[in-house]
């Protein structure tokens, strides 16, 4: 009969994979490792604005995949303690932002047009006082 339980592929881990992670074969702690750099690679291509629409699609992919997982390991029947906790909360955060900064248009800081506006309501208002 086989052993059901699988260890962390890191090197030096022997922490056990729990059942939400086997696919990836890592532990809690270097899921959310991983997910934090990858988020910040995602990040940073999608600041360059190189990013097609496909890779776009992909990273929205990896987020939602991502969340899910998290969304498993806070709720399923791993006992977390309080620090992995907030780590898999503070990831679970990361992802969420990303997801939005995903949805925004690549230069915020571009100049907006201008809007033309009536200098009348202005002058109204400063003569009440």
């Amino acid at each position: 009969m086989s052993n059901p339980s699988v260890q962390c592929c890191a090197p030096g881990c022997g922490t056990l994979v729990p059942a939400e992670l086997k696919l990836d074969g890592c532990c809690v702690s270097h899921f959310l490792a991983s997910a934090d750099k990858t988020c910040a690679d995602i990040r940073r291509e999608a600041a360059t604005g190189d990013a097609n629409a496909a890779r776009l699609a992909e990273f929205g992919s990896y987020v939602a995949s991502a969340a899910m997982k998290l969304a498993l390991i806070g709720t399923g029947s791993v006992r977390l303690s309080d620090e992995m906790k907030k780590r898999v909360l503070t990831t679970f955060l990361t992802l969420m932002i990303l997801r939005e900064n995903l949805d925004r248009p690549v230069n915020l800081y571009a100049p907006r047009p201008r809007s033309v506006r009536p200098q009348e309501p202005a002058i109204a208002a400063a003569a009440n006082f």
